[in-house]
Order: C-alpha cells, then sequence, then structure tokens
C-alpha cells in the first residue's frame, strides 16, 4: 500500500507551497513503475481556501483525512497575527491538528512551523523556519532551538523546513530516507531538480565566489575532505589556510555560510551515509573511515541529526546489512 500523504491548506497558504508535496511525492516510484506515495489535499470543513497570492483554492477533503494519514505536511502558511503575539494556535487549528495521531509524521513547510511550535510539537526540539523569520520563532518559543543556518532539521518523527526550494529538499530527504538513495535520485530527475541537498546546507550564502581566492578557504575544505578520517580540529584549518583562527571562521563562514566545525561534522556524516549505503563496512570501520573514531559517537550523531541507528540507516536505504556489523 502506498504511504498516504496528507496536505493540509489553511487561509493565506502559499500557491507554490501547496503544490511542493505532490509534485515531489508523486515522482517517487519502485522500479515497476508503482507510486510509492498517496498525497491528498485537505482543508478546514473542506471549505475553499484563500491563497496568499490573490485566488481561492478548492479541495476535496476536510481536516478528518488527517486521522488516517502517514504523513501530514502543512504547506506554507505565513503566521496570523494572533499567533505571532500569543503563540498559541487558533481553535479549529487545534482540533485540525488534535486528529494527527502519535506515531503520524509531521512535516511543516517554511513559516508553518510556527503552527508545529504552537501545537507543542517542537518542545525540546531543534527546528527551523524562513530566516527572515527564526528571532521572531525563537522569541516566542524559547523552549524550541531554533536553527536559522539550515535547510531543514529532521528530528524524526517531526520536520521543520526553511523558504522556498528548501520544501523541495525535505521531501526529497524523506524520499531518500523512506526508500534510499536511487528512488530519491530518479524522483529529483523527474522533477528535475537537484537531487541531493543536505540539511545542514545554509539557507543563504552572502558570498558565494570570494573577490581574493588567494584568501578564500576552498583550498582548506579541500584539504579536509581529503582527510575525513583524521582528528582535525579547528586550529589545524586555520593553520593549514594560514590564517588565525578568528580569521579563519570569520571567512569561512563568509564564503560557506556555516561554521567550520559544523561544516565538518556534516561532511563526516556524508561520508558515513555514503558507506552505509555502499558498502558492507562494519559500523566499527565506518565511524573510523569518516573520522568518528568509534561506534559510540557514530551512533550518536546519527540520532541527534537522522533520528536513525547507523543499522537502522543501513536498512532503511537498501544497502548490505552484513550479520558481522559491530552493534
Amino acid at each position: 500500500m502506498a504511504h498516504r500523504i496528507a496536505v493540509l491548506a489553511l487561509e493565506g497558504v502559499l500557491a507554490m507551497d501547496l503544490g511542493i508535496a505532490a509534485r515531489v511525492f508523486d515522482a517517487a516510484c519502485d522500479p515497476a513503475g508503482t507510486p510509492l506515495y498517496s498525497v491528498t489535499t485537505c482543508s478546514l470543513g473542506g471549505r475553499p481556501v484563500r491563497t496568499h497570492d490573490g485566488f481561492r483554492i478548492v479541495v476535496d477533503h476536510d481536516e478528518s483525512l488527517l486521522e488516517s494519514a502517514d504523513t501530514v505536511v502543512i504547506a506554507t502558511q505565513e503566521p496570523e497575527r494572533h499567533l505571532l503575539a500569543t503563540g498559541e494556535l487558533p481553535p479549529e487549528v487545534a482540533g485540525a491538528f488534535a486528529r494527527i495521531g502519535p506515531r503520524t509524521r509531521v512535516v511543516s513547510l517554511c513559516t508553518s512551523a510556527f503552527l508545529l511550535a504552537a501545537a507543542g510539537l517542537l518542545d525540546g526540539m531543534r527546528a527551523t523556519t524562513h530566516w527572515a523569520l527564526c528571532d521572531a520563532f525563537a522569541r516566542l518559543f524559547p523552549r524550541i532551538e531554533v536553527d536559522p543556518d539550515v535547510l531543514f532539521v529532521d528530528n524524526g518523527r517531526v520536520l521543520t523546513s526553511a523558504g522556498g526550494a528548501a520544501g523541495i529538499d525535505v521531501c526529497l530527504h524523506l524520499i531518500r530516507r523512506d526508500h534510499g538513495a536511487a528512488v530519491a535520485g530518479a524522483a529529483a530527475r523527474r522533477c528535475v531538480v537537484a537531487p541531493w541537498r543536505e540539511g545542514g546546507q545554509a539557507q543563504f550564502i552572502e558570498h558565494p565566489v570570494p573577490k581574493d581566492a588567494g584568501r578564500s578557504t576552498s583550498a582548506t575544505r579541500q584539504w579536509a575532505l581529503d582527510r575525513l578520517a583524521e582528528p582535525l580540529t579547528l586550529e589545524d584549518m586555520a593553520r593549514h589556510a594560514h590564517m588565525s583562527v578568528r580569521t579563519f571562521t570569520r571567512r569561512f563562514r563568509g564564503e560557506v555560510g556555516t561554521s567550520p566545525l559544523r561544516w565538518l561534522l556534516q561532511c563526516r556524516l556524508n561520508q558515513a551515509r555514503r558507506l552505509l549505503e555502499s558498502t558492507e563496512l562494519t559500523v566499527a570501520r565506518v565511524a573510523t573511515a569518516s573520522g568518528f573514531g568509534d561506534p559510540v559517537a557514530l551512533r550518536k550523531h546519527f540520532a541527534a541529526h537522522l533520528g536513525l541507528s547507523p543499522l537502522a540507516y543501513r536498512r532503511a536505504h537498501n544497502a548490505p546489512d552484513p550479520t558481522a556489523v559491530s552493534r
């Protein structure tokens, strides 16, 4: 049976974002061409919805659809004044959220993270939203760790994404998580979009092309990528770039959009994922080859960033699962 996805369209929904889930998930098929997801849109009371873009849309289902969904996607809605002032959901929206099962996966696109936060679904978690509203989000919901520097955050059951194309990224991420890299890559090609952008990538980069290539950190980035298995430090990277730690950190963030150590961690996670997907290396050897040193550290970072253990990730992505894998 296809995985059932319900998209909730609320008043003021952004029309382009409303179509993202159906466009991306409908492109995911098994090798025989059978769709892996079934996407349906609903609204409160099944009523027509006024979009942010000056027209109304008509849907065929009301919020009862949320009860039977495996995944619920909250399409982008700019937070209303009442929500921004009080941090509380309107009663009808709260009633709709109450229909979502405790095991149902929930995804917010862009500023709909405010709705998940007001519903209490993000308490004690890390989350993101559009960078322009991250400060307001953090002030309104102090129990949430707000990360303005990423495209999306996967907490396992609950996911939040940044603005615009980040909605496509989080949908492709879920296809990859559910069915592996090959299926996600094929879906991306059908949609004619980039096959994979990491959630840890910055929402925007201030200086994508350094004005002075001789003072760029790009050579040091490549140097670090060639040495992921080694115990690199921030001081090591700054020394290679012939800069002070402070100068290197400032220039690195300006070019890449994140800190050197966060970038290095993301690269190591990427390396570990590739090895788990494509090799039969034990978890211990994957941890060593990707620079985590030991399986305990690898499991800790996988749990924090992916919501899965390395073995669960390997199984989910159809990679070899040898009986000799270290536990």
